[in-house]
């Protein structure tokens, strides 16, 4: 019998068994299920359950996981790779703890905004999380749309990181590997980046061809393991580690992978609402807060879709009120109490500028700022909608798909109940019970296509443009910029040709004269 929860976790409905409640556990669950059919590893051991639930950003992927609380004992792992930070909790869209329902949620604003989170230490800080969940007999449900930080929880080993994780039985089965010599290689000097990569490039050009040479990080990586393992990363990397890396078959959890999605449409609509919404709850607010005139926005917090957008404003914003007040002061000693009163004021009047008919240029930069977060958010739906092909025609995950575009719409908690929960409940459902009428009516229903990591491409068209592997170099010439370029260069080729018929035309009747 189905258990269903209440948002705090507790059970609200159980078997009766010789006058005692006895609760439904999940591991009860599948061990009551076939137990042939439940999913085991290599080792014959039978790998821990876990839920998937992705999609594009603003499909509505938090709220189903905790709507879901309700039928199933879920503990929720964030797999954003902003919300992860410590901050600006409105820009990142981070679930307030009164919306939370009484879940139970993991690494949600629990790192340091000014350190990199990678995918590897998301991994890392994970796994340890699932098994002590699974412990405690409760469901671990990652929820995310950074699918980045998903396949390398799932999958085995980081294929870019393998240097860092590999080990001797592994490379003792890899094709072409030998006993190294101590002497073999060496480990690079990390200010010597050019001879590095030249090295790269004459020990495994194969593998120098896929990175850039400036990735001074993987450059390194590949030549400590060439040097401690005597194995060309490439023949690593193409043979045993190529063919199982992400594979379903080769996943380190029973997966049930749930995507909320829903039209372009429906989501460009709903992203653009969200960000004036932002607005109006103090998303600028937030974003002055962490502003710095030199700050790095390749790293940590400051990567977030949001704050980039506003540096142009805020660096005139600022400098420019910062300029003001210090032309305003006449006691010295009142100099840092001024400061203090002018950052304040400067923050205050922050939103009065949207409305403002006297201070144009500050206006125009700041409603500029804001269509750059709703042009880039609309992108990154877009890239995440491309991931997720990409991982069912790679990978073959089978990934079920619930449609919330008419409950975007609409804004109906009804049509949400029935279109998204509901559906989503059924998969879990029979995913946990191994029901095998589930089948693929909501999987991708297509072979997987072959992988091909390792071929550079060049797209001259678009600038020299370095693509790698036949599927990155197929979507890009997909993408509409190529497009619209290959196009130019045909009508102006078009052109050429037709100047030089009428050249050749015109020569011809001077000759016939």
């Amino acid at each position: 019998m189905w258990f269903k929860q209440d948002y705090g976790g507790r059970e609200s409905e159980n078997n009766v068994k010789g006058g005692m409640t006895e609760s439904v556990t999940v591991t009860e669950m599948l061990r009551a299920s076939n137990p042939s059919s439940v999913e085991v590893d290599k080792m014959g051991e039978k790998k821990p359950t876990v839920v998937v639930i992705m999609g594009p950003t603003g499909s509505g992927k938090s709220k189903l996981a905790i709507d879901l609380a309700f039928y199933f004992p879920i503990e929720i792992i964030n797999a954003d790779s902003m919300q992860v930070y410590q901050g600006l909790d409105i820009l990142t869209n981070k679930v307030p703890l009164s919306d939370q329902k009484g879940v139970p949620h993991h690494l949600l604003g629990t790192i340091s905004p000014n350190v990199e989170f990678t995918a590897k230490e998301f991994r890392d800080s994970a796994i340890p999380l699932i098994n002590d969940i699974i412990s405690r007999n409760r469901l671990p449900v990652v929820i995310g749309g950074t699918n980045y930080y998903i396949q390398a929880l799932v999958s085995l080993f980081l294929l870019d990181d393998s240097a860092e994780d590999v080990d001797e039985s592994f490379l003792g089965d890899s094709p072409g590997y030998e006993q190294p010599d101590k002497d073999v290689g060496f480990i690079p000097e990390k200010d010597d980046s050019k001879c590095s990569y030249d090295h790269l490039k004459d020990i495994d050009p194969v593998a120098a061809n896929r990175i850039h040479p400036n990735n001074h990080r993987k450059i390194s990586q590949y030549l400590s393991l060439y040097a401690q393992y005597g194995v060309l990363p490439s023949k690593l990397f193409q043979g045993k580690a190529a063919e199982n890396w992400g594979q379903v078959d080769n996943l380190r959890y029973s997966c049930c992978f749930v995507c909320v999605d829903a039209s372009l449409s429906a989501l460009d609509r709903y992203v653009e609402q969200r960000v004036d919404c932002m607005m109006g709850s103090g998303l600028l607010n937030e974003v002055y807060d962490i502003y710095n005139l030199n700050a790095d926005y390749t790293r940590g917090l400051r990567q977030a879709i949001g704050v980039r957008e506003f540096e142009s404003f805020l660096r005139t914003y600022v400098v420019e009120g910062s300029w003001k007040g210090e032309n305003e002061l006449t006691d010295s000693c009142s100099s840092l109490k001024s400061m203090e009163k002018d950052d304040k004021m400067l923050k205050e009047n922050l939103m009065e500028l949207l409305n403002s008919s006297r201070d144009i240029h500050h206006r125009l930069l700041l409603e500029e700022a804001i269509e750059k977060v709703k042009v880039n958010t609309r992108r990154l739906v877009r890239r995440q909608k491309r991931m997720l092909k990409r991982l069912q025609q790679l990978f073959g995950w089978n990934i079920h798909y619930v449609d919330s575009t008419e409950s975007l719409s609409s804004k109906s908690d009804d049509i949400w109940a029935q279109q998204v929960v509901e559906p989503a409940r059924k998969i879990l459902g029979a995913f946990l019970s191994e029901d095998e009428s589930l089948g693929t009516s909501n999987s991708t229903g297509g072979k997987m296509i072959q992988r091909d990591l390792w071929t550079q491409y060049i797209c001259k068209a678009c600038g020299n443009r370095v693509l790698r592997g036949a599927h990155e170099w197929e979507q890009h010439k997909l993408g509409r910029g190529h497009r619209k370029r290959i196009s130019s260069l045909r009508k102006k080729l078009q052109g050429f040709c037709i100047l030089e018929e009428q050249s050749a035309h015109m020569s011809t009747s001077k000759i016939e004269r």
